[in-house]
């Protein structure tokens, strides 16, 4: 395995709900003691349901969202501690793409300065070189020149993920957060994005942390994968082993409820019971047990700890399948 770019440890980001004055304090734990290593110039896709922590996880490491304890590395430097011109320049190699490509950029900025305008903050450069870098990278997402003097509102849903990416990649990162890219897209488009996003990894030597609740996309584009649950990692591994051999009955359930799209290919129906449950307030023991198939009284009364099963592949469960 190749070196790691962004490393995790014990990362923890909680929010305060406030109730009233008398009652005491209460916290969403969104991300709750989160270890993980992102091995550079791979695609390291983040799964779970709604609710289970992974945009929060995604924008912590970011500092979009300050943690609440734990270290961030990135490429050896502990992100948390920067601040002035150092948390400038490792938020230059850091960029995100964000879900919604019609809230993500600015209606009334013409392209050329929402793609422009990270190159004015990091770059000491003219105003010809942006322009000339502006219309590079928009022929690297599949866009032409002209398209640089139109508003967002005259492009396409994926026309405008495209334009997300570009302002991401012109600032040439090493690290771009994906957070569900393609959710808001059709079908047959989001076909065209990943292959544009597998590409442009290889050209650029990028590396990504790509959030997704579709499996069959993670199939497509990753290399590792972790599965979150309620702000905890349940399994974690190389995505052939996680999908060949899903040791978690949480990853075993998600797998099941994952639609073929084949008319002929029948299988036993096994689908994920209940609600995701707070995060105010988790069960106790192992938070799955209350929608586990394998459950015991151990799994009530402790919680398991994410251990390795095999090399690379760890599993936080009493009894792996």
């Amino acid at each position: 395995m190749s070196d790691t770019l962004v490393k995790i440890q014990n990362l923890k980001t909680y929010f305060p709900v406030k109730k009233s004055i008398f009652s005491r304090k209460l916290f969403v734990k969104a991300v709750d003691d989160v270890t993980m290593d992102v091995p550079t110039g791979s695609t390291f896709a983040v799964v779970g349901e709604s609710g289970s922590g992974k945009t929060t996880l995604a924008r912590s490491i970011l500092r979009l969202i300050e943690p609440t304890s734990g270290q961030v590395f990135f490429d050896g430097t502990e992100v948390l501690k920067l601040g002035g011109k150092d948390l400038l320049e490792i938020r230059r190699k850091m960029q995100i793409v964000f879900q919604d490509p019609y809230n993500s950029l600015h209606p009334r900025k013409l392209i050329k300065n929402i793609i422009g305008e990270g190159m004015k903050i990091h770059f000491k450069i003219s105003e010809t070189e942006i322009r000339q870098k502006i219309g590079e990278v928009l022929q690297e997402v599949g866009l032409r020149d002209e398209h640089m003097f139109r508003y967002p509102h005259e492009f396409s849903g994926g026309q405008r993920q495209r334009i997300a990416f570009a302002r991401a990649i012109v600032l040439k990162p090493k690290f771009i957060v994906l957070d569900e890219p393609t959710s808001a897209l059709d079908v047959s488009v989001q076909a065209m994005v990943l292959k544009m996003l597998k590409e442009i990894r290889v050209q650029e030597k990028l590396t990504y942390m790509f959030i997704t609740h579709n499996l069959s996309l993670v199939d497509y584009i990753a290399d590792r994968v972790a599965v979150m649950y309620v702000g905890e990692v349940v399994e974690m591994g190389e995505k052939n082993t996680v999908f060949t051999h899903p040791s978690h009955p949480y990853t075993d359930l998600l797998m099941a409820s994952n639609p073929i799209p084949d008319p002929k290919f029948q299988r036993e129906k096994r689908l994920l019971k209940g609600e995701i449950p707070s995060s105010i307030n988790p069960p106790s023991g192992c938070r799955f047990h209350n929608r586990c198939p394998y459950a015991d009284q151990r799994c009530t009364d402790e919680a398991p700890e994410l251990r390795e099963r095999s090399p690379g592949h760890f599993v936080r469960c009493h009894y792996p399948l």
